[in-house]
């Protein structure tokens, strides 16, 4: 089963390479999907990884037939597909070292400041406005230390980000199941962080799946840190698959809280489908578009 970390594990200086050539469903083949109407109180998106053995025509066709205007964690060489089929990345990536060698590493500090500045510039002859990032691995060391580590680098970028109208957006990931001595394992963290890089181009991606893994109190946390906040993602708890009746978290009360909050971003669905996928893709929106 693909994972996140082996997704994200390669991740250069360019989009995560994505295998298109597994036997899969052609579009010819798939169930027919009929259009949704939505409320558009939440701007829908979705991961490109969780659906990597989707052609990506496919799967912009179809999303755009369920009303998503997005497809996350693509990298350049996707965003002309997606533009092609008028969507966006609300969350791209291509830049960095991948999850575990992050910001909290001086040692990486140049390397990181030189690809996110190479980054930059394609993101904005792309008409985007975001980039993922992450901590890295604890690797023995203390919050403070990682909290300082991290503010230092980060605000090495930030005269450049605000230059392009870039905002970097750290994800908040769950050290217990999934990613292992990850630094970035709590909200408070997170927020901390975003306080001491002091620019409104430095925010969240506040995973709801992990963080439920990580805290729980979902809601409290999405109305006192909001501001913080620049991005979500969604998935079902406990194994990370689709957002029904066998999971923990109720979506509709998740996302009722995210709109309360004035929220205009994205949220994007992050789940590993064990069915149709697209068919569960489309009960996640349904389910999610309060």
């Amino acid at each position: 089963m693909t994972s996140r970390r082996a997704a994200l594990k390669t991740l250069t200086g360019s989009a995560v390479s994505l295998s298109l050539t597994d036997s899969f469903a052609t579009s010819a083949t798939q169930p027919e999907v009929t259009a949704l109407k939505l409320k558009g109180r939440i701007n829908h998106s979705v991961c490109r990884w969780c659906y990597s053995k989707i052609p990506l025509d496919d799967l912009c066709k179809a999303a755009k037939e369920m009303g998503i205007k997005s497809i996350d964690l693509t990298g350049p060489e996707e965003w002309p597909v997606l533009k092609k089929h008028g969507l966006t990345s609300a969350l791209p990536q291509g830049a960095g070292k991948g999850i575990a060698d992050g910001f909290n590493n001086p040692k990486f500090h140049d390397e990181l400041v030189a690809s996110y500045e190479a980054i930059f510039p394609k993101l904005k002859e792309a008409g985007l406005n975001t980039v993922i990032c992450f901590s890295g691995n604890r690797r023995g060391m203390s919050n403070e230390e990682g909290l300082e580590n991290c503010a230092v680098g980060l605000k090495r970028l930030m005269p450049s980000a605000e230059k392009y109208g870039i905002t970097m957006i750290m994800e908040l990931l769950n050290s217990k199941v999934d990613h292992k001595d990850y630094m970035a394992d709590h909200t408070a963290w997170g927020v901390e962080l975003c306080k001491r890089v002091g620019s409104e181009n430095f925010k969240l991606l506040y995973d709801i799946y992990h963080m439920q893994i990580m805290e729980g109190d979902i809601i409290r946390t999405i109305r006192e840190s909001s501001k913080y906040i620049g991005h979500y993602h969604t998935g079902g708890n406990p194994g990370r698959n689709e957002l029904d009746e066998t999971q923990e978290i109720y979506y509709p009360a998740v996302m009722k809280a995210i709109v309360d909050t004035g929220f205009k971003g994205y949220v994007a669905q992050e789940f590993i489908p064990k069915r149709d996928p697209l068919t569960s893709l489309r009960e996640a929106v349904v389910l999610c578009d309060v």
